[in-house]
Parts: C-alpha cells; structure tokens; sequence
C-alpha cells in the first residue's frame, strides 16, 4: 500500500470565518459531520464518532493536536480495537471574494489493517470527497 497521504481539496463559497466555524463549533458540526457529544479547538482535546461501513460500526478516537484559528485544525485519527495511527490535518485559505479553499491532507492510512475493505485508501476517498464536497459544502452554501 502507498504511504502517499490521501489529499482532497475543495472551493467553498463562503467566507474564511464561516468555513472555520463550521469545522469548530460542535452545533454547526452536527449538522454536516459526525454526531460529536463535545468538541473544542483545544490541542490536546479528545473525542469519538462512530461511523458505519457494510454493515460494521467504527468507533473514531480523535486527539486535537493543532489549531492555528481560521488557518489549521489538526487531529489523530484512531479506530477502537483496530491497529493504525493516522493524521487529518485541514488548512483553509482565504481566495477573496468570500470564497475559502480547503485541504485536507489524511497521513497514515496505509497503518490499518491492509485486509479490511474499510480501510481501503478508496474507501477514504469515497468519504472524504463525499464530506467536504456534498456535506460540508451543502451546509455552507445553503
């Protein structure tokens, strides 16, 4: 498997300000993310999701390792009872005019286990362009 990161970029149109708010504030990101019973921008502040795939529910284990307010947010990304330690780190960039570039950069997904489809570096794909393409975009843009 390649160690290459998973990178996905996308233009939202909105503002740097409301991107941010929409990656930060735990209100905003049940609307378009994962049900989180707390979040804060705060290195070293932990949380879990769980997502489901065929059939299996994962529980996500996050650790907040950066945040540089309206330009990155970084965090571990873990599953309960699998091997494999990875990295999301998002950056926005304002490009004028409202509109707001983001990139996310997913690190370490060849750390899980190769033999589960659901760790596919396809997998990650098909949900981070679904996240920030549909998701995230259709909550900014509505």
């Amino acid at each position: 498997m390649s160690k290459e990161p998973f990178v996905i970029e996308q233009t939202y149109n909105s503002p740097v300000n409301k991107v941010w708010e929409a990656l930060t504030d735990n209100e905003k990101l049940k609307q378009w993310y994962f049900q989180l019973e707390d979040f804060k921008p705060e290195v070293g502040f932990k949380f879990r999701f769980s997502g489901t795939d065929k059939g299996v529910t994962f529980w996500h284990q996050c650790v907040i390792q950066e945040v540089v307010p309206l330009k990155k947010l970084s965090y571990t990304w873990r599953y309960e009872e699998y091997p494999g330690d990875s990295l999301v780190a998002i950056e926005l960039f304002d490009e004028g005019d409202g509109k707001t570039r983001l990139r996310l950069t997913h690190t370490g997904l060849h750390t899980f286990p190769q033999d589960n489809p659901s760790f596919a570096r396809e997998s990650f794909a098909k949900g981070w362009t679904y996240i920030t393409g549909t998701s995230l975009k259709g909550f900014l843009e509505k």
